[in-house]
């Protein structure tokens, strides 16, 4: 996988707050850079990574204000090699696909949405957030939020290596995205309130469709241009797909229930199997076409 360096990144799309206040220390003292693999996978099993963060039970909001930090960005040489700005890159084009493809697949006009980075700690319009739960969607305030240290938990201590292993895990967070602008996040809401007992199968199908989604902007991540009509990637592989494939399957219920120590608990679940995840992403790969993501009228 390469990134093209006069690529540029869409103004707006990355929020740096790190050092701005919005940090601090992580709560229950399991910031994900920290305590061991034991502490940040029961952390992680609770949250089951790639979390859409929607109930404002755990702090106020952040009124701070986010920096831009795409002018470090700006110097074509460190733009593909920064960690940041191939995030920023990486946005672009998760969003440059939605722009166009929401309109023509779903009748929607596509709503912009920031990813912003902190460190440890972060305080959002869902409430405060330690590391430790991952990457995860606010619809509150339509932000993804991510502590980059997060990828060196996924390469290292969870299994999955690969550099397209980062895209997937933003790509699957802009599906819950997608699934709060058309409605779909709120409708399965209802009925698990309608339906208690079926509240965590009604979120492993909204998750699995996150991940149908990104496997959909992956079937088109190489032709996504950036404003001027500049490709934003120069080389994306099938080996590179497959990266993605095995980061979905790292992070899989049954996967960290077992690697937490814990015996497999099909009625805890709430993001789908290993073989689930990795099944939507393909289906989405595959066919291209984010309408073929009806995880709730399929049999999963």
């Amino acid at each position: 996988m390469e990134l093209n360096q006069r690529a540029d990144i869409d103004p707006g799309s990355i929020e740096d707050v790190r050092g701005s206040g919005g940090g601090g220390g992580g709560i229950g003292g399991l910031p994900i850079g920290g305590g061991g693999l034991a502490g940040i996978l029961v952390t992680l099993v609770v949250a089951l990574v790639g979390g859409y963060f929607g109930i404002n039970t755990l702090g106020a909001e952040d009124s701070a204000p986010a920096p831009n930090s795409t002018a470090q960005c700006e110097n074509e040489q460190e733009r593909t090699k920064l960690l940041e700005c191939r995030n920023g890159l990486f946005v672009t084009s998760i969003q440059r696909y939605w722009q166009q493809q929401l309109p023509e697949s779903f009748g929607e006009q596509y709503q912009p949405a920031p990813t912003r980075i902190f460190s440890n700690r972060v305080n959002t319009a869902c409430g405060a957030a330690d590391s430790g739960v991952g990457p995860f969607y606010c619809p509150a305030d339509d932000k993804i939020y991510i502590d980059l240290t997060f990828y060196q938990v996924l390469s290292k201590e969870l299994g999955a290596p690969g550099e397209f292993a980062q895209p997937y895990v933003l790509a699957h967070e802009y599906g819950h995205h997608i699934q709060d602008v058309l409605g779909t996040e709120a409708d399965m809401r209802r009925r698990q309130e309608r339906d208690p007992g079926n509240a965590n199968q009604e979120s492993v199908k909204l998750e699995l469709q996150a991940d149908c989604y990104a496997g959909a902007w992956a079937h088109a991540a190489a032709n996504t241009v950036d404003k001027d009509g500049d490709r934003i990637f120069t080389s994306l592989t099938d080996a590179d797909i497959q990266e993605g494939i095995q980061a979905a399957g790292q992070i899989g219920d049954d996967t960290l229930q077992k690697r937490g120590g814990g015996e497999i608990n099909p009625d805890q679940f709430t993001h789908g199997t290993s073989e689930q995840r990795q099944h939507w992403f393909r289906v989405g790969w595959e066919s291209g076409d984010p309408k073929q993501c009806d995880t709730f009228s399929a049999t999963i």
